[in-house]
Order: C-alpha cells, then sequence, then structure tokens
C-alpha cells in the first residue's frame, strides 16, 4: 500500500485535472441532463389548454367528470452512484490510457460534478464481489474520498460480477437515484439481465462501456501471446492469419452490438468510451442527447 504522501499526491492529480474538467466543459452538460430528473408529486389541478396531455391523472379525471393534471415539482438535489467495474479485465489499452485509468477519470469528473452540484454522490466498487461501498453524501470531501479509493482501493479478487452490485443497490436505495454503471462489460448481459430491469425499474441507470479499438481489430504482428486478465490463461495465435483476424474481428464486433442491443431493449441509456479517442466529448454529445431525449 502506498504512502500517505503518495496517495495525496495522486488524488491531489485528479482532483486538479478533474476540476478543470467540470469547471470548463463537464458541470453545464451534467446539470442539463440530470438536474430535473428528480421530481415528486405535489398535487393536482384541472386541465387548461396548452398543458402536457401526459400529465393527466385519469383517475382524479374519472371521479371529477373534467380533466386534471398533475402538478410536480423539483427536487432540490439528486441522488447518484457510481458502480465502478475494477476487475481486471480493464488493465488494457494500447491508445491513449488504460480502460481503468480512463474509468478513474469519468468517475472522479462525475464525482465532481454532483458535489459542485450539490448532489449526493456514492460508489460501489466491483470485481467478482463488492470490494467497497461509500454510502451518497454531499460535499467536496465526499467527492475526495471517492477519487481516493478509486485509485488505491485494494482488490481482492480479479473476476467480473456486476450482478452483485446492481443487487445490492436494489435493496439500499430508498429514493430514486442516478446510478452510473462504468464497466467494459466483458460479460454475457444475461447475467444482469434481471437485477438491471429491477434497479432501472426505479432509478435512472446510465452505463458507460469502456472499450479498446484492439479489443476489435488485432493488427498484423506475427505470432504473440493472449492472456485473460482475469483469469491469467494465455493463448497463442497467428495474427498473420487473415482468416483468424476475420473471424476475431466478426465475433467482437457482433458481441459488442448484442450489448447494445440489450441495453435499447430495456431502455438503458449506454455510451461507449474508447481509448483513442478524448472521453469528455464523447459524454458532451451523450449528455446533450439526454437532454434533447428527456425535455
Amino acid at each position: 500500500m502506498p504512502e500517505a504522501k503518495q496517495i495525496l499526491k495522486k488524488v491531489r492529480k485528479f482532483d486538479i485535472r478533474t476540476k478543470n474538467l467540470v469547471d470548463g466543459l463537464m458541470q453545464g452538460s451534467y446539470l442539463s441532463a440530470f438536474k430535473g430528473r428528480g421530481i415528486e408529486f405535489s398535487d393536482v389541478r384541472e386541465y387548461v389548454p396548452g398543458d402536457d396531455i401526459r400529465s393527466i391523472d385519469w383517475n382524479v379525471t374519472a371521479r371529477m367528470g373534467q380533466p386534471y393534471i398533475k402538478e410536480f415539482v423539483e427536487e432540490r438535489d439528486l441522488t447518484a452512484i457510481i458502480v465502478f467495474d475494477a476487475s481486471k479485465s480493464s488493465d488494457f489499452g494500447t491508445q491513449m490510457a488504460l480502460k481503468r485509468q480512463q474509468g478513474i477519470e469519468i468517475a472522479a469528473s462525475l464525482a465532481m460534478s454532483a458535489t459542485m452540484n450539490n448532489d449526493r454522490i456514492g460508489l460501489v466498487i466491483s470485481t467478482e464481489d463488492i470490494e467497497k461501498f461509500i454510502p451518497p453524501k454531499k460535499g467536496r470531501k465526499q467527492a475526495l474520498r471517492i477519487i481516493r479509493e478509486l485509485v488505491y482501493c485494494p482488490l481482492k479478487h480479479r473476476g467480473t460480477n456486476l450482478a452483485k452490485p446492481l443487487e445490492f443497490l436494489s435493496g439500499i436505495i430508498k429514493r430514486k437515484a442516478i446510478v452510473f454503471v462504468i464497466s467494459d462489460f466483458m460479460i454475457d448481459t444475461k447475467e444482469i439481465e434481471k437485477p438491471i430491469s429491477i434497479l432501472s425499474r426505479r432509478n435512472d441507470v446510465v452505463c458507460i462501456k469502456l472499450e479498446d479499438e484492439r479489443e476489435f481489430d488485432i493488427p498484423d504482428i506475427g505470432m504473440i501471446e493472449l492472456e485473460d486478465n482475469e483469469t491469467g490463461e494465455t493463448v497463442l495465435v497467428d495474427t498473420s492469419d487473415e482468416v483468424f483476424r476475420e473471424k476475431y474481428a466478426e465475433i467482437a464486433a457482433q458481441k459488442d452490438k448484442e450489448t447494445f442491443d440489450f441495453f435499447r431493449k430495456k431502455k438503458i441509456d449506454c455510451i461507449s468510451i474508447s481509448t483513442s479517442r478524448d472521453w469528455v466529448l464523447d459524454m458532451q454529445k451523450f449528455f446533450k442527447q439526454r437532454k434533447k431525449k428527456y425535455r
């Protein structure tokens, strides 16, 4: 375990980096995409021309014999929880950064954005099991604690079991929350179908899929040894074999399509973040699309 000074130095580095991102790029996008999504029922009133017909309370309308609509008030703040998949498959990256590093930056920026928005923010770090849980709280101190755990939380396992944190959150969340799931989703989506369906019924779930282009396209570099980061198993492959490369790309593309089709079917927002691109621009674009979608 690194010394306290080393931890503080690295956390401070992330703090400065994410503060600049939040001030310059992330905060406005986060605010417009999520602020106001937390609303609660207030009262009913008579319908007047121009009101959104989707807000009509049909039960009251039937009783009163004329249309009434539901009125809502915006909650003063939101609760956001980050589920961070820390399994060993994230220790891969051939472009600008490792998937894990990019994931930590995204999580740290979300934590700082939530803090600056006066929202509660929490964290679940997961592998095969739940490695760390930080209950949602407000404040800069909470955001810095989350960054520290993302950087230095000691892990007991290497594998992935995303069902566990999703089931865990379904059991403890008492009020509607935004749940950001940051993972490379190197899983069979059937494993999370039930828990993510249950979680998304009462909460706003957003999935952030970390990718590297070499997971879709292996270059011709001769004989290489591929290792599964989670199991440690290795296999020798001949990348000069064009048939192998084409088959590999085909399987990878199909798996990626199945993953996004799964989330689309579940009506869960999912964004892909590549280690070969600036993730901030991709997140901004995603937030803008969300704003239009829920307007």
